[in-house]
């Protein structure tokens, strides 16, 4: 609210949510591609329409996340809160790097303990794959998301989240 606030250059909260809305509801009413959603702990995103996703996945360039680092980002996603010792240990060594990347990126965020830190994905990563800002209800996404992927053919099969799934 409050970037959305500091660009209507407005303060009250009750205002800006009423302005989230009536725009929302021109996005729907033009039926363009982007949508806003309002998310359950009352903020606002913009976002693709997922009947677009595939169409416009052939004009990207570049992915935001190499297998490598999109595998390390999923483990810690659905281990969370867990060690980097151990992150490392199931993901091998350049989970050192991914684990720098997705802090770099704001995906993740990590807290000293000890020798090892302690890694929780953010509410940029929630916001920007569409889960719950709630860890448990998060991991149970997770899960069914994981479950939904288990169903692909093994040819097709990638056990990581991607932004697709928005």
């Amino acid at each position: 609210m409050k970037v959305l606030g500091s660009i209507v250059r407005m303060r009250s909260e009750e205002r800006i949510r009423c302005l989230a809305r009536i725009l929302a509801e021109r996005y729907k009413q033009m039926k363009s591609a982007m949508e806003i959603l309002e998310l359950q702990d009352g903020r606002f995103v913009m976002q693709l329409k997922p009947d677009y996703v595939r169409s416009v996945k052939r004009l990207a360039t570049r992915q935001l996340l190499t297998p490598g680092p999109l595998k390390t980002l999923s483990f810690i996603a659905f281990k969370q809160p867990v060690t980097q010792s151990y992150t490392v240990r199931v993901r091998g060594n350049l989970a050192y790097q991914h684990v720098r990347v997705l802090r770099d990126m704001g995906l993740i965020s990590e807290e000293k303990l000890g020798r090892t830190k302690i890694l929780r994905t953010t509410q940029t990563f929630a916001d920007y794959f569409n889960l719950s800002h709630d860890i448990r209800l998060m991991k149970k996404q997770l899960e069914k998301l994981f479950g939904e992927l288990s169903l692909v053919k093994p040819e097709e099969k990638t056990p990581v989240i991607r932004s697709e799934n928005i």
